[in-house]
């Protein structure tokens, strides 16, 4: 196993003010600024297309395909890209996968614009190149994420993150949505593009060390499969994992939010900015109260409850027909969410020794990030079974029975202390 870096200047360690407020760390601001504009990038580059591909076709199982053309690519590169993370400079990684989410949009914005002749399905290449990216990306931040803070920042430094992970998801649909009309989509798609090569500049900037490299490497699969009986071994690490993904799969209606809008609360492209940033500022005002009040004790209970919470907001979303109703419902559905989001990655962070960050964080992508995408899938393929009110409403009952079981299943989740694992 690797050993943590010596302390260096305008790094954790240096002082007792610095190791009180981990945003006095200039590399923790840089990787911050990092996640913020990766989100910012691909959330404009989500909303567009959706309402472009929506427009189009009229069609909610197109934008289900949204999400398998992102999600099938990024599960067969997410545990290759964990493997890397652990055995290569991951500054460098992470501009590599900046460059990579610059290239998106631009392929998107020339199809958009009629440059390139194609039909609608060629839409589908560069969002599957998007899968490709953003399995870098989480792995690079949590494996910078353990360089750059000391174990006992982790709480406080995993609430920052997912305050600015959730105000990018505010500010990003916000922005596609309000842009599609003055700028077009294909001018959307071009801002998209310039803030992923912002990315490159917060990297560059960090003066982080990187781990000694190791002289003799594992096989790849049998590094890879290292990592999955770490994760498989730990139930409360495996608990937390698999309680959100089957809450995001069954409960994901956001991917559905085109159709809400165009055929039940008939509202433009600026209403559909404010539904898909509803859950995100939900979760920034929860991040915030949780920065100011690290929960400890009684960590799973809450998370047990905030899910459940979740999928009763689903189910709220679902049968009402009123714009702002249906925003107040997605507002509280991002509250619940933004304590499972803080909950999971201190879990993740606190039980993860170094040498395996990045195994581990692809594999909570598999098992988080892609379920947005395969919810998305789900969801549409569900709505176009059964319709859009029934698809969301029994997503919503089915997620607070995931909850049930896990508490059932896993009694150390239940009883989770988060002080047990520092």
């Amino acid at each position: 196993m690797s050993t943590a870096p010596p302390p260096e200047p305008d790094e954790p360690g240096v002082s007792d003010s610095s190791r009180a407020a981990p945003l006095r760390n200039r590399n923790f601001r840089a990787l911050l600024g990092y996640r913020i504009f990766t989100i910012l990038s691909y959330q404009i580059v989500a909303v567009t297309a959706g309402w472009h591909i929506y427009a189009e076709t009229g069609n909610p199982w197109m934008l289900g395909l949204i999400g398998l053309a992102e999600v099938l690519p990024y599960f067969c590169v997410a545990p290759f890209a964990g493997y890397l993370v652990d055995h290569l400079p991951r500054r460098k990684l992470g501009m590599a996968a900046a460059a990579g989410l610059a290239i998106t949009p631009l392929l998107l914005a020339l199809l958009t614009s009629g440059l390139i002749d194609g039909s609608i399905w060629l839409l589908y290449l560069p969002i599957m190149l998007t899968g490709m990216v953003r399995a870098f990306l989480g792995p690079v931040y949590n494996a910078l994420f353990a360089r750059v803070l000391p174990r006992d920042q982790f709480v406080r430094g995993a609430s920052l993150g997912s305050i600015v992970f959730q105000s990018a998801m505010v500010i990003g649909p916000a922005i596609g949505g309000l842009l599609i009309k003055p700028l077009g989509i294909p001018g959307v798609f071009l801002l998209a593009s310039i803030l992923a090569l912002v990315v490159i500049v917060f990297l560059g900037r960090m003066g982080v060390t990187e781990p000694p490299q190791l002289l003799q490497r594992e096989p790849v699969f049998a590094s890879i499969a290292e990592g999955a009986r770490f994760v498989f071994g730990h139930q409360i690490l495996l608990a937390a994992l698999a309680l959100d993904m089957f809450a995001v799969l069954f409960g994901g209606a956001i991917s559905l939010a085109p159709a809400f809008i165009h055929d039940i609360l008939a509202y433009g492209p600026e209403g559909l900015g404010i539904l898909r940033s509803a859950p995100a500022l939900g979760s920034v005002a929860m991040g915030i109260w949780l920065a100011r009040n690290p929960i400890q004790r009684n960590a799973g209970r809450f998370l047990l409850c905030a899910v459940a919470g979740f999928g009763l907001c689903m189910v709220g979303f679902g049968l009402s027909t009123a714009f702002w109703l249906s925003a107040f419902f997605l507002l509280l559905s991002g509250m619940c969410d933004g304590v499972s989001v803080v909950m999971r990655s201190t879990i993740m962070q606190l039980s993860t020794p170094d040498h395996m960050r990045g195994r581990v964080s692809s594999i909570n992508g598999l098992f988080v990030g892609s379920s947005n995408e395969i919810g998305a899938f789900y969801m549409g393929s569900m709505a176009r079974l059964l319709g859009l009110v029934p698809a969301v409403v029994i997503g919503g009952f089915v997620t607070m029975g995931v909850v049930a079981t896990t508490a059932i299943k896993a009694p150390r989740l239940r009883r989770l202390d988060l002080r047990d694992l520092q």
